[in-house]
């Protein structure tokens, strides 16, 4: 995902509560999302374990990168270019489901 598209939706998604449920909403995302520059770091240290895909919840592209010991050098080289778009996308995925909760939370109360 773009990374405009990506805070443009965020920006939209907080701009559309309320307050107390954008607060609620901003604190959940602060601590759920993860940083793409930070899986790059991760990638680009540790991803021919497949420690990268292990944190952004790609447990079987892990495993297939851990056992091929980074697709033998290749798939690594690609992980630099694909890994902060594929956070973002988990991000977003997130997102919506932590403002899915918000609002609901506040419509049942």
């Amino acid at each position: 995902m773009e990374k405009r598209a990506y805070d443009r939706e965020i920006i939209d998604m907080a701009a559309s509560l309320t307050t107390e449920e954008r607060h609620n909403f901003m604190n959940i995302i602060e601590n759920e999302l993860q940083n793409p520059v930070e899986l790059f770091g991760w990638n680009v240290w540790l991803g021919w374990l497949g420690i990268d895909r292990f944190i952004v919840g790609d447990v079987f592209l892990g495993l297939l990168k851990l056992l091929t010991l980074g697709g033998f050098g290749i798939w690594l080289i690609v992980d630099c270019f694909l890994i902060g778009n594929r956070t973002r996308a988990k991000n977003i995925e997130k997102a919506r489901d932590i403002y899915s909760f918000v609002t609901r939370r506040n419509v049942a109360a």
